[in-house]
């Protein structure tokens, strides 16, 4: 775990940096627990190849009969403009930091916001520099004085933060500029056509603030750009504008590293530009490090993280790991690379000197010529140079061709937050974004740049299964899927699946059941999470895998195939008044229809009638139910605890009345498919 240097204090020449630090107490437990789980798995298979499953004739019923007889939300923001000004008030020479926005969807709405923030910035930076104000999100740190200002200075500062919130709000909802606002900044609106759609337009770059003119020290250089797209052009999505994000600010100011940020992020930590140079100038280490990774982290999750987004065990424990093998993964944000590296410099390639800037910023045309839509044609960008094209996760497929190119990366985690984001906050978001990670995790398993293959050699084996981790989801949906509904389906007919429970055969199959679970919940709870928050994010898992992680597999094979194409999807993360509320209360949101949703409730409602009727056949065999039970115990145990986590499910399709209850045509389909699928079983 690598930790830079919050204080700065003066260092002697031969002292590091930053110093990497090992964890050593868990580690003994750990391989005791991995080397147990592992031998009673083992002894599992022997079981399973020895002794098949079997249908017993004292449990055939007519258990059937009994039971066939009673039986994207508000308009969003144009521009998180907190976020910008975040980055700009970094703790960092303000004529050495520039700040781009990129703008793919080329709204005027989006280029007022930031110039009103730029305006804005005259006063927010100087005002965090001299009072080391923290967080920098003016947003985030105003809120924190809702109750009384400390200073008349303080005051003044809310005051015009939100008259400038007021009229980028104002312009959201009204959808037009004023009139005065566009006199005001008649060069940068001058540059939109008329007929201009978010699909279809020319460049348009503007540079609001020089900041490195001597009149404007105080604020660092913000840029607008929204690169040129057309519809005949593939624009390869978030990669095509990171790429001209790059090309763009080789021109303007040619920084020697890039910190990459969703707009969805503001800066939560001045000094994460600092920290992270720490490692990257280092004099031994550091020379070998391409970019440096803080986690993702969130500012509106509920106490117990309702939808599981935090990830605290991959962010906490599983990074850290990587960060001993070689380094994390490059996710896409909150990010600081070398842009060398970037552009394709392989390790041990003499640093070439930094490009000439423009001497005359003010001339666009020839800038605007390198995000054309023409400009990559028969180019390395996308391939050998840049982010890479033609996968969902194209930040993951860039961070492993860095690694094979001989570099490293390092993981920062501070006690204090580098940058905080928005998670989304009801289900249907947050399952179809883990459904493009997983199809893009995937995607990359079998691609040409497949770390199984494409690393050999290349990276260390430990690097390589920490990639497959990932790469692995969407196919793990296919024996979960399996295991849960073939469990809950023999309990329903009758058929053990599992040794008795007092023979010696089920002492693997208790003790990986308790072990796993019980070292899951304390790594949990070591990485600061709470018990119902563990209970949330199993849920969270369990309807990954049986949905999100399912669809992406099956999207990936339909592409192999070449019968369907991948689509970029963006998660909407804004919510609505009441759905709001309800978040804040944790109470899981649906509201929505969708094949995903469908899925999990036949899955639900499968386990509940499974369950059902494995009871009903216990009290009406009172006689036998103790066979029954030392017979079927653990099928019980695994479809009773798949009920209690699908309770949020069945209060949305049953109990509840609110918008956020679930739709009553998937209520009613997801019901009939699987009193279907029971009945089909109950006469095979």
């Amino acid at each position: 775990m690598r930790k830079g240097d919050d204080r700065f204090k003066p260092v002697h020449e031969d002292e590091p940096l930053f110093v990497t630090g090992r964890r050593t107490g868990r580690v003994i437990a750990y391989r005791v627990f991995s080397a147990s789980v592992s031998f009673c798995i083992c002894w599992i298979w022997l079981y399973r190849v020895t002794a098949p499953p079997v249908e017993t004739d004292e449990n055939r019923t007519g258990l059937v009969r009994l039971l066939a007889g009673t039986r994207f939300g508000g308009s969003p923001s144009p521009i998180d403009y907190p976020g910008v000004l975040s980055v700009a008030a970094l703790d960092y020479p303000p004529e050495k930091l520039a700040v781009y926005l990129s703008d793919d969807g080329g709204s005027e709405l989006t280029f007022y916001a930031l110039a009103e923030a730029a305006e804005f910035a005259k006063v927010w930076v100087p005002y965090c520099k001299r009072f080391n104000v923290e967080p920098r999100s003016p947003a985030a740190y105003l809120s924190c004085k809702a109750s009384g200002f400390d200073s008349t200075e303080t005051e003044e500062v809310a005051r015009l933060y939100k008259e400038m919130a007021a009229r980028i709000e104002t312009a959201a909802r009204l959808g037009r500029i004023p009139d005065d606002a566009r006199l005001k900044y008649g060069e940068g609106f001058s540059q939109w056509d008329s007929d201009a759609t978010r699909r279809n337009h020319g460049t348009i770059l503007q540079i609001l603030v020089d900041g490195r003119k001597e009149n404007t020290l105080t604020v660092p250089t913000l840029v607008y750009l929204s690169r040129e797209k057309r519809p005949e052009y593939h624009h390869h999505f978030k990669a095509g504008a990171m790429n001209a994000l790059i090309r763009v600010s080789s021109k303007i100011s040619c920084g020697r590293i890039i910190l990459n940020v969703d707009c969805d992020m503001y800066s939560n930590n001045s000094k994460s530009a600092r920290d992270a140079l720490c490692i990257l100038l280092d004099d031994k280490e550091g020379k070998e490090i391409a970019f440096v990774q803080f986690p993702q982290c969130f500012e509106n999750l509920t106490k117990n993280d309702l939808y599981g987004s935090m990830m605290r065990v991959g962010y906490d424990v599983e990074f850290n790991g990587l960060d001993g093998n070689g380094g994390p993964l490059y996710i896409g944000t909150g990010c600081f690379h070398r842009r060398d590296v970037i552009c394709g410099r392989k390790y041990g390639e003499v640093e070439e000197e930094e490009e000439e800037e423009s001497e005359d910023i003010s001339e666009t045309e020839m800038i605007k010529a390198l995000v054309s839509c023409t400009y990559e044609e028969n180019s390395q960008w996308g391939k050998e140079m840049g982010v890479k094209y033609g996968c969902p996760v194209e930040d993951v497929i860039t961070g492993l061709e860095i690694k094979c190119r001989g570099w490293k990366s390092a993981y920062l985690n501070p006690k204090k937050k580098a940058f905080l984001g928005v998670a989304p906050t009801n289900l249907h978001q947050m399952l179809v974004q883990q459904r493009r990670w997983s199809e893009g995790d995937f995607q990359v398993l079998l691609s040409e740049h497949s770390p199984v293959w494409y690393g050999q050699g290349k990276i260390g084996l430990g690097l390589i299964l920490g990639y497959c981790c990932y790469c692995l989801w969407a196919p793990s949906s296919v024996p979960v899927i399996l295991y849960s509904v073939l469990t809950s389906l023999c309990l329903f007919k009758g058929i053990p699946l599992f040794p008795m429970v007092w023979s010696s055969w089920f002492i693997p199959f208790g003790y990986v059941t308790v072990a796993a679970n019980t070292y899951s919940l304390g790594e949990f709870l070591w990485c600061g999470g709470t018990l119902r928050g563990w209970w949330n994010e199993q849920r969270m898992w369990l309807y990954r895998r049986t949905s999100s992680f399912l669809f992406g597999f099956m999207d990936t094979i339909l592409k192999k195939l070449g019968v369907s194409e991948s689509a970029f999807v963006i998660t909407a993360k804004v919510a609505e008044e009441e759905a709001a509320e309800r978040y804040e209360k944790e109470v899981m949101e649906f509201g929505v229809e969708s094949p995903m949703f469908l899925l999990l409730g036949t899955l639900g409602m499968l386990h509940l009638f499974c369950l059902a009727a494995a009871i009903v056949r216990l009290v009406m065999t009172s006689r036998d139910a103790g066979g029954d039970v030392q017979t079927m115990g653990l099928q019980f145990v695994i479809t009773g605890v798949l009920v209690v986590l699908n309770w949020p499910l069945y209060e949305g399709m049953l109990l509840r009345k609110d918008k956020g209850k679930m739709p009553m045509t998937v209520t009613v389909k997801s019901f009939v498919l699987a009193l279907s699928a029971c009945t089909c079983i109950a006469f095979l």
